[in-house]
């Protein structure tokens, strides 16, 4: 025990500073429907979160939460005893009571956690604006879990809510195949790298929108016919399979006509670019974030026709997409 006393009586901290990340994602396929075990393509992105932990000794042990954008300005910070994670700020802020409700369920998960008596300082940072829509939850929740020792879907499930796709996605190097069952998430990596992803662009619309409330409305329009289920997992396949960007554009026109007849919604295409020459697809719950432009024009085409439109962010898929080789075949079931 004297071992971690230093000379002034101090009590050193036996863990090692430690780091973790997660890539964000885009979900290609089966938005809505993939809450009821459609089969989906998810994408990670090249850039992500990370959290690093640094340790210090203390008597009087807290928590000591800093968050940090790209451009590396402080946007959240916190401060938390340890016992139930009471929040310690005079004025505790919506994101805080947040992480403060994920620090309770991950202490449910594992009782020894943040039990001893060292001060804890965190610090997260984001390789992405925080308005982008990327995964700045599930790359949070995928990377506390991982420092915890559980399970970042049980975690996911019992605090924030969602498929956890995009759990799958924080630890993936690659696209992938996510479906849920009965027993839980599954996922395979696909090998998704199409001939046609110079033709492929993200375009970002700057209309952010919650998560927790897209469900919200999905749940009201259920039950869905298995049948829809069925042709959205067959659609899921059928993108990931196309081997030109004429049959990818069918299967992205198919998938938003489908999408919007049963949920009562108008393609993001119709609504705001019709005379767009080529395909577009909404990424994740409808009206915001990103979505995909699928044109045989060319880069120079589609920038100009955003920028003129006043979307002014248009990154090519070969910039944010994660695109290592994987092997086919892997499933993962996680229970």
């Amino acid at each position: 025990m004297f071992k971690y006393f230093d000379q002034s009586g101090l009590v050193h901290a036996p863990e090692k500073d430690q780091y973790f990340y997660g890539h964000g994602k885009v979900l290609l396929s089966g938005e809505y429907f993939v809450l009821d075990g459609a089969k989906s393509l998810g994408l990670p992105t090249q850039v992500g979160q990370s959290l690093s932990v640094k340790y210090s000794s203390s008597f009087e042990p807290k928590l000591y939460w800093k968050s940090f954008d790209p451009a590396g300005n402080l946007w959240f910070q916190a401060s938390f005893e340890f016992w139930h994670f009471d929040i310690l700020d005079e004025v505790p802020t919506p994101e805080a009571e947040v992480l403060q409700k994920i620090l309770r369920q991950v202490r449910s998960q594992n009782t020894h956690f943040l039990r001893e008596g060292k001060d804890v300082h965190v610090e997260t940072q984001l390789g992405f604006p925080l308005d982008w829509g990327l995964g700045s939850s599930s790359t949070l929740i995928h990377n506390i879990a991982d420092w915890a020792y559980v399970s970042p879907f049980e975690l996911l499930f019992e605090t924030l809510g969602g498929s956890g796709y995009d759990i799958a996605c924080a630890q993936s190097d690659g696209p992938i195949l996510y479906h849920r069952t009965n027993e839980g998430p599954n996922w395979s990596p696909v090998i998704f790298d199409p001939p046609f992803k110079e033709n492929l662009f993200f375009v970002y619309l700057d209309r952010k929108q919650n998560s927790r409330h897209a469900i919200e409305y999905y749940n009201e329009k259920r039950p869905h016919a298995p049948e829809i289920i069925q042709a959205i997992s067959d659609l899921t396949d059928d993108m990931a399979s196309a081997k030109t960007v004429e049959e990818f554009n069918f299967c992205l026109k198919a998938h938003e006509e489908l999408v919007g007849k049963n949920l009562n919604m108008t393609p993001v295409k119709e609504r705001l670019f019709e005379d767009f020459s080529g395909e577009i697809k909404s990424l994740g719950a409808w009206g915001g974030d990103f979505v995909l432009a699928s044109s045989i024009e060319g880069r120079r085409y589609v920038t100009e026709y955003f920028n003129a439109k006043g979307f002014n962010v248009v990154i090519p898929y070969k910039e944010l997409i994660l695109s290592p080789e994987v092997k086919s075949g892997t499933e993962y079931n996680i229970h």
